[in-house]
């Protein structure tokens, strides 16, 4: 009986072992993106509040604009902004943005966006992703928007505008 005790035991370390390995993903693992829509938002000029505890802050005030996808389309609503908190060094600007607004479908369904990311440029170069998160009607067509992870990143625009991509993560 104490064989079998210890035998059992040296398994289990072995398993145990194992399972605390780091194992690099295989392909399958690997999420993939897939292209949900772009934003095409306009803007008024931004406002600075001042330097607050986390940087200086400024508002950029979202005044509409438009959005369209393979599976939603519509309109952005005025009144949203982006808020965000910019630090610099003299070589490189750091902002954290948090952009919050909502949308209409063009069949009348609205949707809460509240969009987070960091925008970077300096000396390691030039960065900007954000990960939107959606609030939709769970008895809506766009119920979708809720229960997937999606990234953002910019495309060429305009003054007083942002281009904005939308990507879902997916298995």
């Amino acid at each position: 009986m104490k064989r079998i005790c210890i035998a059992l035991f040296v398994v289990l370390s072995a398993l145990n072992i194992k399972a605390q390995q780091i194992v690099p993903p295989t392909e399958a693992e690997k999420p993939k993106l897939e292209y949900a829509f772009q934003l095409y938002v306009t803007l008024e000029p931004e406002y600075v509040v001042g330097e607050v505890p986390h940087g200086k802050r400024v508002v950029i005030p979202i005044t509409g604009g438009i959005f369209e996808g393979p599976q939603l389309k519509g309109t952005i609503i005025p009144g949203g902004a982006d808020y965000q908190y910019q630090k610099t060094d003299g070589k490189n600007l750091r902002t954290e943005l948090e952009a919050i607004y909502s949308i209409k479908t063009d069949d009348g369904v609205y949707i809460h966006v509240r969009n987070c990311g960091i925008f970077s440029v300096g000396e390691q170069g030039f960065y900007f992703l954000t990960a939107p998160k959606f609030e939709a009607p769970e008895d809506s067509p766009y119920a979708w928007l809720n229960n997937a992870i999606f990234i953002c990143g910019p495309a060429p625009s305009e003054p007083n505008t942002v281009r904005l991509n939308i990507w879902k993560v997916v298995r």
